[in-house]
């Protein structure tokens, strides 16, 4: 008799010796919820979307597998993202946690995506949180870093305009095809950069087909410092339809 997904959620979880608590913070759910789809939603509860696809995770198993038991292998699979079930809302009175820091956000100032701004340090004591293991894994100092926001549309759809990104400003070395903050003759840019030969550079836009690549000769240099490079960005997508 073939297995319902109730059984299989049950058998498989036993099989790798997790509690129903165990699954439920994994997928963010209360117990009460793993104990029905266990028992084959007599509530009118079963796994579904981003509670599937975490249950997949956590079960080391398919999706196919799970709901009909056709896909009878268990595989191991790697994620490439990781499901949020919500944000948490703070204001400037919150304490920070204890794997949090707070670096500062130069609101007023706009890294240009386009043709530059100028750049004016003004940042009224906005901060903005990350946790110590993000900047850990970035390897980013915490008194190196900066947040700003990009304008123009130059590093679109990579970076749209109001992007906020971070800045480390110890790492000045170019690396091919990474993304820096530039002071470019007086103007603050974010782009893409290539080393040339002879000691030149290669500015790159992600928008190539409204903003071409632009060559500093090595005589030219001088007028190009690196401020920092771009170790973090944000986009907020906004629902059009």
């Amino acid at each position: 008799m073939k297995k319902t997904m109730g059984k299989r959620i049950a058998d498989r979880r036993k099989e790798l010796g997790l509690s129903q608590g165990d699954v439920a913070k994994h997928v963010g759910i209360n117990r009460v919820s793993v104990s029905n789809w266990e028992t084959d939603g007599k509530n009118g509860t079963s796994p579904k979307g981003a509670n599937l696809i975490a249950l997949t995770e956590i079960l080391n198993c398919t999706p196919e597998w799970l709901l009909t038991g056709d896909d009878t292998k268990v595989v191991n699979t790697e994620s490439n993202a990781e499901w949020h079930a919500g944000f948490e809302l703070w204001d400037g009175d919150t304490p920070l946690r204890d794997d949090e820091v707070a670096l500062p956000f130069f609101r007023e100032v706009e890294l240009a995506a386009g043709n530059g701004s100028t750049f004016v340090q003004e940042n009224g004591g906005y901060k903005l949180r990350f946790a110590k293991s993000t900047l850990k894994k970035s390897r980013v100092e915490p008194e190196h870093a900066a947040c700003v926001t990009v304008s123009g549309n130059s590093m679109a759809p990579v970076l749209r305009h109001g992007t906020t990104v971070g800045v480390d400003t110890s790492k000045k070395t170019i690396v091919d095809g990474e993304m820096y903050a530039i002071d470019h003759d007086g103007m603050l840019r974010v782009k893409m950069l290539y080393r040339t030969p002879g000691g030149g550079i290669r500015i790159k836009s992600y928008n190539n087909d409204e903003f071409p690549d632009e060559f500093i000769q090595p005589e030219d240099m001088g007028f190009v410092s690196i401020i920092g490079w771009v170790f973090w960005w944000s986009v907020l997508n906004v629902w059009n339809n």
